[in-house]
Formats: structure tokens, C-alpha cells, sequence
């Protein structure tokens, strides 16, 4: 199903996409920035709730959104100084956010692949309803060299998954960090905080960071830490103790090396786990990549409305965003986020729900 999502600020018209399986769970799907608008997914009763922060229409999503629901690139999370240097030259990217005073460019600039209206198409797959998403990129877009072509596949599952499949190919060497930017409250959103959800990361270690959220180009153990969900702890049970790291980003945003063993590459393995004990839902999160960076939704300030009125405020939501890790193009030490010509990106992430 497809209906009207509004107008973006300069006319151009959106288009809200539906994706159901046959027990009811559901995506909307909306083509402005291939943002997960709604997302319906069964309590232990079988009740659907939206389980995902967002707004009714696209005008908002232009105007205040933090990022919700949306596919962030070309190059997600932060990139320190908004610059990097590749194959002997220097580019110079967006300052767009600054922690603690020290400017970075955040989630691929100021008109990112967050506020572009991507060419949509309904595709019927075997694993169930899908809808493709694609966008060109030009060279020099924000900063960045070459011409990338970017698909987005998001697939509704009939075990109640959301999989987004992202491809891209580009024909000059350029940095593509590609991650869907969704924030979750597994009560439903609007439910207020997120504090009591209970979180599991196969990650042994992160990256820590500087007060600008940069990292200082290492990983470290999260053992001993406030940082260390290998074991299962409610989301508010530590993020207020006074550890830096915490301090620095307000609560939990940081990124997770995932620990993956001798899985290959392309085969998407249990990144994190979520449980919500009122509603029995589970969230699972697989993916492919290398690292996920969870974030409390700590600069939610309930300034803006959101669906049904709702006002979200500071740890209403959480995104687990999977991705490669913050500043990669500037650390060379970290798994590398350069694509050249004649290779393909592809990734695959998968948010699956189920109840206990």
C-alpha cells in the first residue's frame, strides 16, 4: 500500500509505503531519507504497538527530527574535524555538531542521505513484502568524492523481522558508512522512558572516546566497566554512574566491536538483544557488520510534538545502529570504510522481534 507522506519544504511530493506479513506485523516505510516511520510489532498478547519514535508526516521529519528512523549516510556517525584525507588529497566536510566544543561532521552532513527523497519500488520476495530504495549521490555531494549509487532494500519477514539489505558502488575511492538511524521503545513509543528495557551486546569491547565523542583510535575491554552488557542490565541501571565515558556522552553513545568469531563476512550474526519485561517483547538485532553503536536518545528534549501529540523526552528511545566504526577514515587502525570503483558494499541487518 502507498499514500501520500506530504511535501518536503520545497514541494517535492513523498510517499508512505506499507510492508505486512500475514500475522500482522508491519513497516511504513516512507521514501523521504527510507525512514521507518511506524513499525507494529506483537506483545506477549498479541497486541501490535508502534514500537518506533517518529512523526505523522513529512514536514516534521524535515524540520526537527533527530535522525529518526532514517537511513544515514554517506558516511554515518562522526568524522572528526568534519575532514579526512584520502589517496593524497584532503576534503573538508560540514562542521554540523561539536560535543563538548570540538566540531565533527555527524551522519554524512547537513542535507545527508536523511533529508533526500529516494526512488522507491515494491518488490514481492520470497522471504516476504519488500520495498527497494535508490539514490545517487553525487560526486562532491556534501564533501565527498565521487558518484555513489546507493540501494536500500527493506524486507518484512514472515518470523516478524525487519531486514534492510544496503548495496552501493561507486566510481571514484570514497568513504560509505551506511546505517538506519531508527529509535525504539519496545512498550511502544510514547511510553515514556526507556530506563527498565533490558540490553544484551555480543561485544567484549568499544571504542572508547574524547569529550567531542571521537574515539581515541583503540578498542578497549568493557569488562569492569558500566559499559559491559555481555551479561543482560537494564538500560538505566548504571548510565547515570560517573564513568568519563558516560559523562562525556550524556549516557550510552558508543560504538561496540561486535564480537563476531569466524563468522564470514557477508553472514549476519546476533549483535544485541533487548527485553521488554512489561510487554514480553524481544528485539534481536543481527547483522553483518563489524560494529553497532547504542545510543539512549540522551539530547531528546521534548521540544517538538511527535505522533498522536506525543512529546518525547531525554531516554524515551534507543537506537542500536549498526555500522563500521566512528572516524574510520581518519583511524587506520580501525576496519576500513573505503570503497573503491569495481567493488560493492553490501551489508545486511536484521531486527527481529519476538515475546517472553
Amino acid at each position: 500500500m502507498k499514500i501520500s507522506f506530504g511535501q518536503t519544504p520545497d514541494g517535492g511530493a513523498t510517499h508512505l509505503h506499507t510492508l505486512q506479513n500475514a500475522r500482522g506485523f508491519r513497516a511504513d516505510i516512507a521514501d523521504y531519507g527510507g525512514t521507518v516511520v511506524k513499525l507494529f510489532a506483537p506483545d506477549r498478547h498479541g497486541q501490535l504497538a508502534d514500537v518506533v519514535l517518529g512523526f505523522e508526516g513529512v514536514a516534521d521529519y524535515a524540520a526537527h527530527s533527530p535522525y529518526f528512523g532514517c537511513i544515514v549516510g554517506r558516511v554515518g556517525n562522526r568524522i572528526a574535524g568534519g575532514r579526512f584525507s584520502l589517496d593524497g588529497r584532503d576534503y573538508i566536510l560540514a562542521q554540523n555538531n561539536s560535543p563538548a566544543g570540538l566540531p565533527c561532521c555527524l551522519h554524512g552532513g547537513i542535507e545527508g542521505f536523511h533529508k533526500k527523497v529516494w526512488r522507491a519500488t515494491p518488490v514481492a520476495s520470497s522471504p516476504g513484502p519488500a520495498l527497494q530504495l535508490t539514490y545517487r549521490s553525487p560526486d562532491g555531494e556534501e564533501g565527498f568524492p565521487g558518484n555513489l549509487d546507493v540501494t536500500v532494500s527493506y524486507t518484512v519477514t514472515a518470523d516478524n523481522a525487519l531486514r534492510i539489505d544496503y548495496v552501493a558502488t561507486t566510481d571514484r575511492a570514497t568513504p560509505v558508512n551506511l546505517t538506519n538511524h531508527s529509535y525504539f521503545n519496545l512498550a511502544g513509543e510514547g511510553a515514556g522512558p526507556i530506563g527498565g528495557h533490558v540490553v544484551s551486546l555480543q561485544a567484549s569491547r568499544y571504542t572508547p572516546v574524547n569529550a567531542g565523542m571521537i574515539p581515541l583510535g583503540h578498542l578497549a575491554p568493557v569488562a569492569g566497566t558500566p559499559l559491559d552488557f555481555t551479561l543482560p542490565h537494564p538500560i538505566g541501571e548504571r548510565i547515570d554512574q560517573p564513568h568519563e565515558q558516560l559523562q562525556f556522552g550524556v549516557g550510552y553513545d558508543h560504538n561496540f566491536a561486535i564480537d563476531r568469531g569466524a563468522a564470514p563476512d557477508d553472514e549476519p550474526v546476533l549483535a544485541a538483544t533487548v527485553h521488554e519485561p512489561k510487554s514480553g517483547r524481544v528485539m534481536e538485532v543481527l547483522t553483518t557488520e563489524p560494529g553497532v553503536q547504542f545510543y539512549t536518545g540522551n539530547f531528546l528534549d521534548g521540544s517538538f510534538a511527535a505522533k498522536r501529540g506525543q512529546v518525547y523526552r531525554q531516554r524515551h528511545g534507543f537506537c542500536l545502529e549498526t555500522q563500521h566504526f566512528p572516524d574510520s577514515p581518519n583511524q587506520p587502525a580501525f576496519p576500513s570504510t573505503i570503497l573503491r570503483p569495481g567493488a560493492t558494499l553490501r551489508s545486511t541487518t536484521i531486527y527481529r522481534f519476538s515475546t517472553r
